[in-house]
């Protein structure tokens, strides 16, 4: 059974290792817009599939002070020209302070861009998403990696990556026997399952050796089950304590009850030999007196 002890094991031995930004975590600079004048509404869909990978991605990382994790805010990647903007689900910086959060991130002040970025399709965006923004991610603003999911399952499944290879070329990451991508930066797995009851197709993060990262959900029920077990195995303990006592006090009273018989065996023999001694005292009165009669 995987313990709370084995992942903080794994968690650190996975841990991608970066060097840390070169520049300062900047929570906002002045003249850029950090909201939108017409934001989008997303889904139901996107907004579970978004607040779970998010949560998973930030408390996987939270062991790391260097590692930012940012979900649907505008990054900034050419100083002065605020048109040079992009609004990813979430992405990861490594080497990026975790705090403070920003508003927006701005990568020439932090002097890191993100190294992952993923956008979960919509209607609205799909088209750009599969095309365009490869191209912007990748070697506009420089990412590593970036990936694209379709979060509902009445839509066909379509969960894709791509990276910068050592030329600094664009290459699809191909997906393994169960249709996941690995990615290389943050040394993670990504795969997605389907949850019948929202109907999302959930994507999901997992260690190199298949360990799933767990939502916030499925950690309170964990800790609710070693909870339970905690006590059941309490009361199996006290039970077995009060049998213990039980049996203890049994062998007392056997004990007790074997002095008895012992010392009942003992005043009988007792009262045995006086009785033989008494019987023998008699039968030799009666011999002596024989005797005397005998002598008349």
């Amino acid at each position: 059974m995987e313990t709370v002890k084995d992942f903080v094991f794994k968690q650190r031995k996975y841990m991608p290792v970066f060097p840390k930004a070169a520049g300062q975590p900047t929570v906002y600079i002045e003249g850029y817009p950090y909201e939108d004048a017409e934001p989008i509404p997303a889904t139901g869909f996107h907004g579970e599939q978004i607040n779970i990978f998010y949560d998973q991605l930030s408390r996987y990382f939270a062991i790391h002070p260097d590692i930012y994790v940012g979900v649907d805010n505008f990054i900034y990647y050419r100083e002065g020209d605020m048109r040079k903007c992009v609004a990813p689900d979430v992405y990861v910086v490594l080497g990026a302070a975790k705090y403070p959060l920003r508003r927006s991130f701005y990568t020439w002040s932090e002097g890191a861009v993100p190294t992952t970025v993923f956008e979960f399709l919509s209607d609205t965006t799909a088209s750009e998403d599969r095309e365009g923004k490869i191209e912007v991610y990748l070697n506009d603003v420089g990412v590593c990696e970036y990936f694209i999911h379709q979060p509902e399952m009445e839509k066909p499944a379509e969960f894709r990556g791509w990276r910068r290879d050592s030329s600094g070329g664009i290459v699809e990451i191909l997906p393994d026997a169960d249709g996941g991508l690995f990615s290389v930066s943050l040394n993670l797995y990504f795969r997605y399952e389907d949850r019948l009851e929202s109907h999302v197709r959930l994507l999901r993060p997992s260690l190199p050796d298949g360990t799933v990262i767990t939502t916030s959900l499925e950690e309170e029920h964990l800790r609710v089950a070693a909870e339970d077990r905690a006590e059941i195995a309490e009361d199996r303990a006290e039970a077995a304590e009060d049998r213990a006592e039980a049996a203890e006090d049994r062998a007392e009273a056997a004990e007790d009850r074997a002095e008895i018989a012992e010392d009942r065996a003992e005043a009988a023999a007792a009262l045995a030999a006086a009785e033989a001694q008494r019987r023998r005292e008699i039968e030799d009165e009666l011999e002596h007196l024989r005797r005397q009669i005998a002598n008349r």
